[in-house]
């Protein structure tokens, strides 16, 4: 019996916890515009203590979607209060556009509807608009500039595994990474070690 080839197949669902239920439809279903498709509605699951709760999913395209976790009964825990910095940042949803005419319109579309666009960038091989939810998440449309190829997954491996590298350096040594720079000369080093002599 052959094997066979595991391979993903995009993205079905990113979800995250909400306690703003109505502005969370809202802002989804009529400022972002998309079809609200699913519900599970639920008793708890697993421990006895845990809230019943709604599950809720929006169609974010392509067969995506973006899901909420609504814990009736519940209040925010401490913990869980998304502050907007650089770490909580980093979780966030991005979705795709094709062209800069989109991207624009996007972004005409929330200002008319009161949504504060945080920034416009163009870095390294996408474009993109920044803006947060109800919640406090941090959302994106962006359209890629180009696509990535071998060379950019070349350059990918020697960047993480100079940092691998570097970071166990630092930690044997006592330290922690602090500044990107550490980083580029691990790169450098590696990149030198590849080159053809006669270069």
């Amino acid at each position: 019996m052959t094997t066979p080839q595991l391979m993903l197949n995009g993205v079905h669902h990113s979800a995250r916890p909400t306690w703003r239920l109505a502005e969370t439809v809202a802002f989804y279903k009529d400022v972002l515009g998309l079809p609200l498709v699913h519900t599970v509605s639920a008793r708890g699951w697993g421990p006895a203590d845990h809230p019943d709760f709604l599950h809720f999913f929006f169609d974010s395209g392509q067969g995506s979607t973006i899901a909420f976790f609504y814990y009736l009964g519940n209040d925010q825990p401490e913990h869980l209060v998304h502050r907007p910095e650089y770490d909580n940042d980093a979780n966030h949803t991005a979705w795709k556009v094709e062209t800069r005419e989109e991207l624009i319109a996007w972004r005409a579309r929330l200002e008319s509807r009161g949504v504060p666009i945080l920034y416009q960038i163009e870095h390294e091989v996408i474009e993109s608009i920044y803006f947060r939810d109800p919640n406090g998440y941090y959302l994106e449309i962006t359209r890629p500039l180009r696509t990535f190829n071998e060379i950019d997954a070349h350059d990918a491996e020697l960047t993480l595994r100079a940092a691998v590298e570097d970071e166990a350096a630092q930690r044997t040594a006592g330290g922690r990474q602090r500044s990107i720079e550490s980083v580029w000369r691990a790169k450098g080093e590696l990149v030198s070690r590849e080159l053809p002599e006669s270069l």
